[in-house]
Order: C-alpha cells, then structure tokens, then sequence
C-alpha cells in the first residue's frame, strides 16, 4: 500500500502520549507539533489509527499544500486540486477552516471560498457540482492556515474522535474522553492494579480506565468513519481489523466509582452498561467524605466537580476534605487530581510529586499527582529509588 503523511489532532498537553500511542501502532517517521503529531503510514495504519488512538480528536489526510495571501488565491489554488481523485459530484461535502493568520481574518468566508472552488470545478468538469451538507456529510474538506501556508486535507474521521459511541447520557459538564484517556495514560494506567475515581460524575473516567485495561480499542462503539466514504475505501481492509480486534486483556482488578450525586450515578450506571464494562465496574451512590473502605493499594484517578455541580463556597472545602482523606484513608496509592485552581490545590495539604499541564475545554488546567505514603517522605522517596 501506498505510503502518505497523516496529521493527527490532540489536546495540548497530550502531544507525547499521542506520539507514543502512535508509534505502538507501527506510525513511521512521527513528527510532534502543537496540539498534533504527524506521521507516515499506509491506508491500513490510517483506518487502524482512527479504530484504536485514545487521545485522537481527529487524523487528516493531506492533500495540497501552498502558499497565499488572500482568500481569492486560494480559491485558485484549491482549483488545481485534482477532486476527481477524492470525490464526486454525487458526494456531500463540507469545509472546516482553522486560521492562525493576520492574512485572513475572516475563516467562515475563506471557507465559503474553497467551496465555491471545489463546487465550480465540478461544474467545469461535469456541467453540476456537489452539494454542500453541514450535518454528516459524505467529504469532510480541513483548510488550515498558518500565516501564508495553507494546507487542504480531507478529514479520515468525521465526528470528533472523542465521541467514542458509548455514551448513552450525561451530565452538565462530561468530562471529554479524549482527555479522560490521555489521563489515565499519562498517569501510567495499563490495568495493573485497582481503580478509584470517589467523584465519578458521568463515569467517563472509569469507562476508559476498562478499555485501557481490557485493550478494548475505543473506536469499535463508533457507528462510521469519514474515510468509508472515500473513493478508496478498501473494505476488506477494515472488515479485517474489526475483526481482528476482539481479543479482550485480562484484567484481574476491579474499577471503582462513587459519587455523591444519585442523578450522576444512575447515568454512569447507563454509560457503562452502554460500553458493556459493567462486570468490571462498581458503582455506589456516596460521598468520597464517607468512603470508609477501599482496596489496600491502587491508582486513584478524579476531576473534582466545579460549576454547576457545587458552589463557589463549597469548593474549598471539597479539596480541604479530599486531602483528608487521601491521608487517612489511601495510603500506598497514587492520586491524580484534575483542576484549574491553586488555591484548590494548596488546600488538598500535600506536596505533588508531578504537575502536568493540560486543557479541560477552555480552562487551563494542572493534572498533579500526590504519592500517598506513610511515615517520612525522605524514607519514601529513598525506598522508591531502590527498587
């Protein structure tokens, strides 16, 4: 098969796990930019990369790269773009434009623009042109511009990576999936121990943390991908890799998720019987405060509610009561907690061992991880270092 440069889109700060995840799939030649990593590989890696990347929003098929200045030169240039190759005009197309260019402040009409082009070259070529269809189109066409480079790709995914397809409700404010895998990733999640996540909310969280354990790849729950409407959809190809990817992990640990909220344990319940994880998931309506029992060692994994979910007063004294506990009550463990404010952080009363920071939607955030141990930290520290 053919070899060619894909562009893969991630959160910021998720760039590295990617890279990784990418490169266990046998990518060649990977490139880390911001917010994206390249890499070659052929049709095959292409559709296998979309079926099993956890921390993909999407993976672009470039096209046609040039340079240009204004809305009017792009129109000519996405003009000379062979599209018989790609499409036709019985297809459904729609634009996407992402602008980083004092050049072109306008993005809704420099997509208005390449749609005039792909539609008046079908209509040069075969006297109609294609429609364009905003909602689940047959080509998803991704204009980026950077400065004077502008760079047309044909998006291989579609919908957004993140939705996986199990989702069967949520909450006010789900944590996206994307994220939540790229956590549990960076935390060093592979499945060997036991899960606690005491704010569980719509249990995105745990769901992922079953993947991740059982090898499920994510993309299996998804009902279609952009590329099976390309002219070269191979099939067979993809039949194959369905099929191939059946084989579950074992996983010897449970997965644990509480949250004080009735409304939020129910639709986790739903999310997880969706995802068909529920004899790996256990869940209870109860506050992390009133957690009185837990498995004697294990990975704890949260992103503490903020918003709607509890008020502003509140909040510090969720963090003050969430340190509290993870003194008492999980020793041995290591916590990672999701949030975007110090002043919730200096009252958990613990010193992380890591800071990583990330994106949740628009709010800057800071992943940290607490080494929950007892006794001396210097005792800790130096029995880490000899084993």
């Amino acid at each position: 098969m053919t070899q060619q440069t894909y562009i893969v889109k991630t959160m910021q700060g998720l760039e590295e796990v990617l890279a990784a995840e990418i490169q266990t799939l046998g990518g060649k030649n990977i490139q880390i930019g911001r917010r994206m990593v390249s890499f070659d590989g052929d049709k095959r890696l292409l559709y296998k990369a979309n079926i099993h990347l956890r921390t993909a929003l999407r993976i672009l098929r470039p096209i046609a790269v040039f340079q240009a200045q204004n809305p009017d030169e792009v129109y000519q240039e996405v003009q000379k773009i062979d599209w018989n190759a790609f499409m036709t005009s019985k297809h459904t197309f729609a634009i996407d434009a992402v602008v980083y260019s004092d050049l072109f402040r306008n993005s809704n009409f420099l997509s208005y623009r390449v749609k005039d082009a792909i539609a008046d070259y079908f209509t040069e070529s075969e006297g109609k042109r294609p429609s364009v269809r905003l909602h689940n189109p047959d080509i998803y066409v991704h204009v980026h511009v950077s400065h004077e480079t502008c760079t047309i790709a044909l998006d291989s995914s579609g919908e957004s990576l993140h939705k996986r397809g199990y989702r069967a409700d949520q909450n006010e404010a789900p944590l996206n999936e994307v994220l939540a895998a790229g956590m549990l990733l960076l935390a060093g999640w592979k499945g060997q121990c036991d899960f606690i996540d005491p704010m569980c909310g719509s249990g995105t969280l745990l769901i992922e943390a079953a993947l991740i354990a059982l090898n499920i790849p994510p993309g299996i729950y998804r009902k279609s991908f952009a590329f099976e409407k390309w002219l070269d959809f191979d099939s067979d190809v993809f039949d194959e890799l369905l099929n191939e990817d059946t084989d579950e992990t074992p996983f010897a640990f449970k997965i644990y998720g509480s949250d004080i909220s009735p409304v939020a344990i129910k639709i986790a319940e739903n999310n997880v019987r969706s995802a068909s994880v529920s004899k790996y998931i256990e869940l209870q309506t109860k506050g992390f405060q009133k957690l009185d029992s837990i498995p004697k060692e294990g990975l704890l994994v949260t992103n503490p509610p903020y918003g709607e979910r509890i008020k502003p007063n509140d909040l510090l004294g969720l963090y003050e009561q969430l340190g509290e506990r993870l003194k008492h009550l999980f020793l041995g463990y290591s916590a990672w907690i999701l949030s975007y404010r110090e002043d919730c952080f200096e009252k958990i009363g613990l010193r992380p061992s890591e800071k990583i920071r990330l994106m949740n939607g628009p709010l800057e955030c800071e992943f940290r991880c607490y080494e929950i141990f007892s006794g001396k930290r210097k005792e800790f520290i130096s029995n880490r270092q000899h084993e």
